[in-house]
């Protein structure tokens, strides 16, 4: 499927300002919370997946989000393993964990789906406690190195580790887009929109759930990684309830089942959490009338609107 030239001219634009960003704004901190809101966005599109494409909210997604970056970070700094081999093993042994509780999980729906998924989330998070040999217990694990070189290529500096992250948030946004305009998509939606009349024509509506909870899963893992990773520690909270729903509210605002949606979403939210951080008592008492506005006017999120717009400037 091919993009229209408008939207493709815009896509290259957000993406050459995406790439000369670290270049144009002298201030590492804010360079850092941009790359934290990419590594967080990538587990979002997960989320996306699940929730927007087939119709099941995941409220596990923050917890694969810690196996990844426990998995990364302890083969990494416990067993030295290099960060190229570290990371496709996170994501796989992510996505294994989320078929081995997806065969479990999907033999429910709905609420009771979502029931299922947010306990499997405070289990992973009891376990990680638990595991201090392993996981450094509440005191997470620390002394996580960067990305070793490839050749002359470092990632030992802020601006490279910009770079490497917004490689695989483009990879992941490719990949999902690819998902999504694929006969695999189509599935997905069918599924979503009636179940019944998915399977009456042949589709098999477990084996797409699984396909999706995994899918979901590792781009969770992958996401977790690069945060363990970039920040050179993973501690509990990085896996808990509260991740989830911030991942649920960085959805809701940008947009379900939208492209731009889960990038949008986690930049502005992130952007606003910054911006009142001086007063965070009050964070999360602006983000719910905000949540709530968005939910009841724009029910496709901003993402949504930005396509609804230019359809009125028609009319």
């Amino acid at each position: 499927m091919r993009l229209p030239p408008a939207r493709g001219v815009a896509l290259s634009l957000l993406l050459l300002t995406a790439i000369l960003f670290p270049l144009l704004v002298d201030n590492p901190y804010l360079v850092s919370v941009v790359i934290t809101a990419y590594v967080t966005a990538i587990a979002v599109y997960g989320l996306d997946v699940m929730l927007g494409y087939t119709g099941e909210l995941s409220l596990a997604q923050g917890g694969f989000f810690g196996i990844g970056g426990y998995s990364a970070g302890i083969l990494m700094a416990t067993y030295e393993v290099s960060f190229w081999i570290a990371l496709p093993a996170a994501v796989v042994m992510t996505a294994a964990l989320g078929y081995v509780i997806g065969l479990a999980a999907l033999r429910t729906r709905g609420d009771y789906f979502a029931i299922f998924t947010l306990a499997v989330g405070v289990m992973i998070v009891i376990i990680i406690e638990r595991w201090e040999g392993v996981t450094g217990g509440t005191d997470g694990l620390i002394g996580i190195p960067p990305p070793s070189s490839i050749g002359p290529l470092r990632f030992d500096s802020l601006t490279a580790q910009y770079y490497l992250v917004l490689f695989f948030l483009v990879l992941t946004i490719y990949v999902v887009w690819s998902l999504v305009n694929s006969l695999v998509g189509r599935t997905f939606v069918a599924v979503r929109n009636s179940e019944e009349l998915a399977r009456a024509v042949g589709i098999d509506a477990g084996k797409t759930h699984q396909l999706s909870f995994v899918i979901s899963a590792a781009l969770a893992g992958l996401g977790g990684a690069l945060y363990a990773v970039f920040l050179g520690y993973i501690g509990p909270a990085m896996g808990g309830v509260q991740m989830t729903f911030m991942m649920l509210v960085y959805l809701m605002i940008g947009g379900v089942a939208s492209l731009a949606g889960p990038l949008v979403g986690t930049l502005l939210v992130t952007g606003l959490m910054q911006f009142l951080q001086a007063f965070a008592e009050y964070q999360m008492m602006a983000l719910g009338p905000i949540l709530v506005v968005v939910i009841i006017f724009f029910p496709k999120g901003l993402a949504g609107l930005a396509k609804l717009l230019p359809e009125r400037w028609r009319r």
